[in-house]
């Protein structure tokens, strides 16, 4: 059973010390993803096995699926639970469509995209909003004044149909800055940082999480297991893709974001500390994140009900400080993927 804890020390509300996410629900071959997509009769069974384990904190974004993810979550959020049980959180700023106001972070786009989230969802409102990236930091979209952003964004909180606001990969200054400008104008500040890390991408322990953990902001690390790669799906290099994501389209991605020539030499040491526990790759990797006292509530991503409680176990994993040493002591710095516009 997984723990409640505060999301971070800026906010009153409880979160499960897992998150799930739900980029893979939505209508099998739409959005980016749609080839590894799961339908809604195959997502229930993941959502009530997340319930029994006390997993009541969901992560979805409106591009997921093109939408198709938010109908899907909320739909099944809605049939199963009452609304006071769980936390959704989703996301805007990746554009919906072609359209030159259809992404971003404009007040235009913020205030439609919110309400189009809304109504797919079929909630009145959501516990968590997360800016998908940077107002400068949008692919193929204008740099939105900061200003602009962080006013509607406040101006979405104070019309109740968001409670808290979090961010998502960005560099350390530019955050700093996004929450120095919030505090100066009395706005609603973020609570959250849904930022890149794991045991094969770590450049975030140079400045982000220090800067979280000193402010009280939670961290809610995204692709924990490397899309794959820590749990073993692609068998010692990108050639060997296990799965259906690994083996699909979703190769590509995952080439951009892990370049580190020791990648699959740590994952060689997270099987061999799994072997030693007696459990699964992906569990050391999880239960190494939840070794680290700045770490709220990593997001995790599953297929299966079965890998849903693997993970779950995963928190009760307790790591000797020479295991930590030893999966940790092959990685050497990599270019910060923000710098190269690919994170």
């Amino acid at each position: 059973m997984l723990s409640s804890v505060p999301l971070g020390k800026k906010c009153g509300m409880r979160v499960s010390n897992l998150c799930l996410g739900t980029m893979n629900f939505g209508e099998p071959g739409r959005g980016h993803q749609g080839d590894w997509t799961l339908p809604e009769d195959q997502a229930r069974p993941i959502f009530k096995t997340a319930f029994d384990n006390g997993l009541y904190f969901f992560d979805c974004a409106n591009v997921y699926g093109l939408g198709a993810s938010e109908r899907v979550v909320g739909k099944i959020l809605s049939s199963m639970f009452q609304r006071d049980e769980y936390v959704l959180a989703t996301k805007v700023a990746i554009p919906m469509g072609p359209g030159p106001n259809q992404g971003g972070l404009s007040r235009k786009h913020i205030f439609e995209g919110v309400d189009a989230s809304l109504s797919r969802l079929g909630h009145d409102y959501v516990d968590h909003l997360v800016i998908h990236r940077h107002p400068h930091g949008v692919r193929g979209q204008t740099s939105v004044p900061i200003e602009e952003t962080l006013e509607a964004l406040h101006d979405v909180v104070k019309a109740g149909k968001v409670l808290y606001l979090g961010a998502s990969s960005m560099f350390a200054w530019q955050f700093a800055e996004l929450q120095l400008t919030a505090r100066a104008h009395g706005w609603t500040e973020f609570v959250s940082m849904q930022n890149h890390y794991n045991l094969i991408y770590r450049e975030e322990e140079r400045e982000m999480n220090p800067y979280c953990s000193s402010t009280g902001i939670a961290l809610t690390p995204w692709s924990p297991l490397a899309r794959g790669i820590l749990a073993g799906s692609y068998r010692g290099g990108f050639s060997g893709g296990s799965t259906s994501r690994s083996s699909g389209r979703d190769r590509i991605r995952t080439e951009s974001l892990y370049r580190g020539d020791a990648d699959f030499k740590i994952a060689d040491r997270v099987a061999e500390t799994a072997e030693k526990y007696g459990k699964k790759p992906a569990q050391i990797a999880i239960a190494w994140l939840l070794s680290k006292p700045e770490i709220t509530s990593p997001i995790v991503g599953v297929s299966r009900v079965s890998q849903l409680e693997e993970l779950v176990e995963a928190s009760a994993i307790d790591l000797s400080d020479e295991d930590v040493e030893y999966l940790e002591e092959l990685y050497r710095p990599v270019e910060n993927l923000l710098s190269i516009g690919t994170s």
